[in-house]
């Protein structure tokens, strides 16, 4: 997939655009399209992103925390969100003459247990479904944008933090075209790097000790597909945003082995008092289960939490589990 510098041009950033620029050793601002795969099927899908890397020839995003060249919401929050279009049928891209698409398929866009499935992947998904009225030959049919988030990791440990990445992946497959069908794969990469200025500070980052429970344990580790997500429904447990705390907070747990030995999901005592030793949640978490009958440890089938995440929850369940404010120790 070829590059084409889109019409559209952002304004360069204050502090943290400046960061980006040293980081990446050129000037941030243009908006481009890029991507992967053979030149010669590379118009039949584009990404229109705000592509910035390598500087001789965009193909990935990386991007700043907060930055208003690529982070759409124009937030230090931890996460970047990128607005990303696909294109069919481009005419940008040079050495390609290929018309006539029948279908775009996104990696790891079904919430079918697909452990690395991705809601923000699902909605590219849709919106190639639903608005590009695919088969088609029109040339430079666009969906509209799709907002992919993707976090920073951590803070962890004495707030450290570092980049993370996500691959926005397609294959797209040509109609029958004098007599043969063409397969185009394209990747975007996006990359997202902690702001330069309070960018791994929890008090900067989230509202509050819950905010930063729910954001940087249960979205990221739990509320995943084939677990806590709505879909799921794991334990019958979600973890999404807007339901907890609420089905957490002196809620008797499913499993029988917990509730027969006076559990619950989280054992609050006063509005500001809490057990974890009492708590199913947090005793999962720790893998500290009596036997068998208490089921896994949780995250299933992932590393174990780090330690700074652990000591987290165990502080957030000891001070009654509040929804509001911070709790001492998890800033």
């Amino acid at each position: 997939m070829a590059v084409r510098v889109s019409p559209r041009r952002c304004a360069v950033g204050a502090t943290a655009a400046i960061a980006l620029i040293a980081l990446l050793g050129r000037g941030a601002g243009a908006v481009v399209v890029g991507g992967g795969g053979s030149l010669a099927t590379d118009c039949l899908a584009v990404f229109d992103a705000p592509a910035n890397y390598p500087a001789d020839g965009p193909k990935q995003v990386r991007c700043v925390d907060g930055d208003p060249t690529c982070d759409s919401d124009n937030l230090v929050d931890g996460v970047c969100t990128v607005a990303v279009v696909v294109c069919v049928n481009s005419t940008a891209v040079g050495g390609c003459t290929l018309a006539g698409v029948d279908s775009v398929t996104v990696d790891h866009a079904l919430d079918n247990g697909d452990p690395r499935f991705d809601p923000d992947f699902q909605a590219v998904q849709n919106r190639i479904d639903n608005e590009l009225n695919l088969p088609s030959s029109t040339a430079d049919v666009c969906t509209l944008t799709t907002s992919i988030r993707v976090p920073i990791k951590g803070p962890i440990g004495n707030n450290r933090c570092s980049h993370r990445t996500k691959k926005l992946k397609l294959e797209t497959e040509s109609d029958l075209i004098q007599g043969r069908r063409y397969i185009d794969r394209d990747t975007l990469r996006v990359t997202c790097y902690p702001a330069p200025a309070n960018g791994c500070d929890p008090q900067t980052l989230f509202a509050g000790t819950f905010d930063r429970v729910q954001k940087q344990i249960f979205n990221q580790s739990c509320a995943v597909s084939s677990c806590h997500d709505s879909n799921a429904q794991a334990g019958g447990l979600i973890l999404e945003v807007g339901a907890t705390p609420g089905n957490l907070i002196e809620v008797d747990p499913v499993n029988a082995a917990a509730l027969g030995a006076g559990w619950k999901r989280i054992d609050q005592s006063s509005p500001t008092a809490g057990s974890p030793e009492t708590s199913f949640l947090y005793r999962k978490i720790m893998g500290d289960l009596p036997d068998a009958g208490y089921g896994e440890r949780m995250p299933l089938g992932r590393p174990r939490l780090n330690g700074t995440l652990r000591d987290l929850i165990e502080a957030w369940i000891g001070a009654g589990a509040p929804a509001t404010g911070w709790v001492p120790g998890t800033y």
